[in-house]
């Protein structure tokens, strides 16, 4: 089955060809018809599987569908303060961690650029004011984490009564990070009557019982795991400083023999950061993500199959859709927070019976989520030394998030990614 034969509308079906995808994965396949009919979902699938996409194309298309309801005021919060009016929430996302809010956003708007639809993404640790801004000037879609959506609640700037979608993803992860009361406080708050998507990767007792009282008459979809990484993908990871990634990166690139690499960070400015660093040292390099035009991207993609450029740096979301059989290298400069990231990542290589290599730079900050990926993979990747290794090295705390100044730059896929400005905007 491919996407033009899922009753999708145009915009989207062009959305989903620019980012290069024919094929709807097995858990699009199995859900996307399911919701655009209505039906509530209980999903068994984890983060990998291209679940955001199996509910954010259904919903983009269900509200673009509807006319929206009438605007309701939204209290101004103090004396002297203008009371505003803002188009309701229709559909509300939550989700357990930032980053993963971050990427369901960064889908959303990617999806849904063609439609005229807002969304917002509202998590703690970061300043309140842009995601109070953008709520006040209107959202239809609103990805959120639990803490933060209660307390912009409790101070009156959001209200749930006209959802007619809520998506619930990763509850055991919520079960773990001791969120489900939060969303058992949240639940009284949603409207009766509405379309109830619950996404798992697994299903303890718990949330079992929490599926039971929410959902009505649901489909159940489930869809295998994110299995090991690809057979004939060498590996290996630099354990460093943060601060020498990258000399390193250089090194590897000028004197390491890799000629030809896709890397991957984080954020978007940290890949445009990394372009012009491999440009003053004379390496061809280009920067795709999420914050570039289609033209741009494609363009850009375009030189880096024809060789004209040598390094391509990326994002996740702007790499989904990349396919090119004679990658020899796939390099995470950033290692990812979700270890079924990394083994996307690396599916990148290593493609049409070719061999392919990825190396992975990790600092202190990162090896807990370097441990998380090696859990998954079930194999301890070989460790590579350099001048810059670290002998023994131990996990560290990250460092606080704090916004970047400006609104250009909406957040990268994985974090560490600067925590972006998070308002909505008009599409």
């Amino acid at each position: 089955m491919l996407f033009k034969e899922m009753n999708l509308i145009p915009p989207l079906l062009q959305a989903v060809r620019q980012a290069g995808y024919d094929l709807p994965t097995p858990i699009q396949q199995q859900t996307i018809p399911h919701v655009l009919a209505g039906r509530d979902i209980l999903g068994c699938a984890q983060t990998g599987t291209g679940k955001t996409a199996a509910f954010a194309l259904p919903i983009l298309q269900r509200l673009a569908a509807e006319t929206p309801a009438r605007p309701l005021p939204v209290p101004g919060g103090g004396p002297g303060r203008r009371t505003t009016e803002a188009r309701p929430i229709r559909a509300l996302v939550l989700t357990p961690t930032r980053e993963l809010a971050i990427q369901i956003h960064e889908n959303f708007e990617l999806y849904g650029q063609g439609l005229p639809l807002r969304t917002a993404v509202i998590f703690g640790g970061v300043n309140q004011n842009p995601q109070v801004r953008a709520l006040t000037e209107g959202v239809d879609i609103l990805i959120a984490t639990p803490g933060r959506l209660l307390d912009l609640i409790g101070q009156g700037y959001i209200h749930l009564n006209r959802i007619g979608i809520f998506v619930l993803d990763e509850a055991d992860r919520m079960l773990d990070m001791g969120f489900i009361r939060d969303v058992k406080r949240l639940l009284p708050l949603l409207p009766a009557k509405k379309q109830t998507l619950l996404f798992s990767a697994t299903m303890p007792p718990e949330v079992e019982e929490l599926a039971l009282g929410l959902l009505r008459e649901p489909v159940t979809v489930k869809v295998a795991p994110v299995a090991s990484t690809v057979e004939q993908v060498s590996q290996c990871v630099y354990l460093i400083a943060k601060t020498d990634k990258t000399p390193l990166l250089l090194d590897l690139l000028q004197h390491r023999g890799v000629s030809c690499a896709l890397v991957f960070t984080r954020t978007k400015h940290g890949a445009d950061q990394l372009a012009r660093t491999l440009g003053k040292n004379r390496i061809k390099a280009a920067a795709i993500h999420g914050g570039k035009g289609q033209g741009a991207r494609q363009a850009a993609l375009a030189q880096f199959k024809d060789g004209e450029i040598d390094v391509l740096v990326a994002t996740d979301i702007a790499a989904r859709g990349i396919d090119i059989s004679a990658l020899p290298f796939v390099i995470n400069f950033h290692v990812p927070e979700e270890p079924e990231t990394y083994v996307h990542r690396i599916g990148r290589t290593a493609r049409a019976g070719q061999a392919g290599n990825a190396i992975t730079l990790c600092c202190a900050e990162e090896l807990d989520d370097w441990r998380g990926i090696e859990k998954l993979i079930r194999q301890s990747v070989p460790v590579a030394r350099c001048e810059w290794s670290i002998d023994n090295m131990q996990p560290a705390p990250r460092p606080p998030k704090t916004p970047p100044p400006g609104r250009g730059d909406r957040g990268g896929a994985q974090a560490p990614r600067r925590t972006p400005p998070s308002g909505g905007r008009r599409r």
